[in-house]
């Protein structure tokens, strides 16, 4: 091999190299995060709640701790399993990373996802997906694949929109970056062949909480923001897939979870900036149930009644109030499912509500109560 040939693959070579560094450098990085006494050994009490499940299985020398090295292990060995499960987006030109709000911070991001093939020249209606994660983990990386099934038809633009986490930013940082994506969406639309009057959204968990958001506070100006060079724009959705999103948080203590929502580490604290009961103010202004008008976009609301993390009765509160004033709303109530149930009978629900809302092909919603064993996931 040729010097001149040579080059570019001691490029490629030290460009991964720096790739598995810099990610190496970020599992460190939560490492001490999470190592409050500094004594270079993570103890189950020092664990979110959410991840002392995983204690045992990170604890690989059974020593009672985890080790730096464990978390790392665990940490790249996990998201390499979640690479290779993502289905392929065969038929889709993916464009990554676009910067919605014209910065160079990587969580200001989105990924766009178009059929290669179109069977017209019509602009595209668009799906865009929320990741969850206690809005002070996951990503957006897999959120495309989220809604891979939805976009077999090709009659759909995919979207995965990123944002500041909790420990970057705090509330309301996250709703201004959603609503900056939804107008760049819309200011883009022609370059890309997308319609922008028919965006649907939707989220997760923590993402749920953010479509949510985004279907009843359009329009208010404390929650639009002004990031992004599309202000002009409006951040009104099409409609709305809340699965599982947290609506009232100063109620979430009321009911069952294994998570303290009220103490000032919970998610919930960490978003606002201390213990929700401490700060109610400013936690109301993060609750999508405090801005529900008739005029909001309409929902399709899923939930299990064993849900531990986000409580089954905070699904039910926003649709209280949806219904209330006419908003239209389907709850689908899960029975026995768990924090993440999906997939299954849900996915043909969302799939009538989409083709309904987004390419005016008519179907009914009402409320329903399906078994958990007629879903993907418990």
């Amino acid at each position: 091999m040729t010097f001149s040939r040579l080059i570019p693959l001691v490029v490629c070579l030290a460009a991964l190299g720096q790739a598995a560094w810099a990610q190496e450098s970020r599992h460190e990085k939560s490492f001490h995060d999470l190592d409050k006494n500094k004594d270079a050994k993570l103890s189950k009490e020092e664990l979110p709640n959410q991840a002392k499940r995983n204690f045992e299985r990170v604890d690989t020398d059974k020593s009672g701790f985890i080790s730096l090295k464990e978390h790392v292990a665990h940490l790249t060995r996990d998201r390499g399993n979640r690479q290779q499960r993502r289905p392929s987006l065969k038929g889709y030109k993916v464009m990554r990373n676009i910067s919605y709000a014209g910065t160079d911070n990587a969580r200001q991001t989105l990924d766009l996802a178009l059929p290669v093939k179109r069977t017209d020249d019509k602009p595209l209606p668009v799906i865009a997906f929320i990741h969850g994660g206690g809005w002070r983990g996951g990503s957006k990386d897999g959120g495309l694949n989220r809604i891979h099934g939805f976009l077999k038809s090709e009659k759909y633009a995919g979207v995965s929109i990123g944002y500041r986490l909790s420990n970057e930013a705090k509330w309301p940082a996250q709703i201004h970056d959603c609503k900056a994506a939804i107008r760049w969406l819309k200011a883009n639309a022609k370059k890309h062949g997308l319609d922008g009057s028919k965006i649907a959204v939707h989220g997760t968990s923590a993402g749920g909480h953010l479509v949510a958001m985004l279907g009843t506070s359009s329009g208010v100006k404390a929650m639009d923001g002004s990031i992004g060079p599309h202000t002009d724009r409006s951040t009104k959705v099409t409609c709305v897939v809340d699965y599982f999103g947290p609506t009232n948080f100063l109620r979430m203590d009321d009911f069952e979870s294994r998570i303290v929502h009220n103490a000032a580490d919970s998610p919930e604290g960490l978003l606002i900036g201390g213990a929700i009961q401490d700060n109610k103010k400013k936690t109301l202004t993060a609750d999508p149930i405090s801005y529900v008008t008739k005029d909001d976009s309409p929902f399709l609301i899923i939930h299990g009644t064993k849900d531990m993390a986000v409580p089954y009765n905070q699904s039910v509160l926003l649709y209280s109030a949806l219904k209330t004033v006419g908003v239209p709303t389907a709850l689908l109530t899960v029975t026995d499912g768990g924090h993440g149930v999906g997939g299954g009978v849900l996915n043909e629900h969302l799939k009538n509500f989409f083709d309904h809302h987004l390419l005016k092909k008519k179907a009914a919603f009402r409320d329903e109560t399906i078994p958990v064993g007629k879903t993907g996931r418990r």
